[in-house]
């Protein structure tokens, strides 16, 4: 049965769903931010998208469908030539970026970045912008010249 398109977005977690948390204002600002920071970073290197969906199916596991806040994958990993495929990827992202919302449930957020690590995620960031942190999960150091200033990152939220 396919997910129904809704906002906030509807996640599959192993076959179970769960409604994201509706954004507010420092969510979209710090969303839009490290959108913009990732895609000046990635320039010919991949694409980023935001609220984009992807569809992972583990061997042995039920299949997870996870949108997270900000996505970057490689054109190495989702190259042009796969045409439509390329709307839905059936990959993890190689950076996924999680981003808090009041209500968030902690073992939600560490059964999805366990997911998206053991199906090929580099780095899971996961911003806090209450706390103004930001915690990697994996490894940004694959990714040659991306550096995250939180100061810039978290300025007048």
């Amino acid at each position: 049965m396919p997910i129904p398109e809704v906002k906030p977005a509807i996640e599959s977690i192993r076959g179970r769903r769960e409604q994201k948390m509706s954004p507010q204002r420092r969510h979209a600002i710090v969303q839009a931010r490290l959108g913009i920071l990732l895609t000046n970073w990635a320039g010919r290197r991949g694409e980023v998208g935001t609220e984009w969906r992807f569809y992972i199916s583990p061997p042995g596991e039920a299949p997870s469908s996870l949108v997270p806040d900000v996505a970057y994958v490689s054109f190495e990993r989702l190259p042009f030539d796969l045409g439509e495929a390329r709307e839905k990827p059936e990959i993890a992202p190689d950076i996924a970026v999680e981003i808090l919302s009041p209500g968030d449930r902690p073992s939600l957020l560490e059964e999805k970045i366990a997911i998206y690590i053991a199906n090929g995620c580099r780095a899971v960031v996961v911003v806090d912008p209450i706390a103004k942190t930001v915690r990697v999960s994996g490894s940004l150091d694959a990714f040659p010249g991306l550096q995250i200033d939180t100061g810039k990152l978290f300025e007048n939220v």
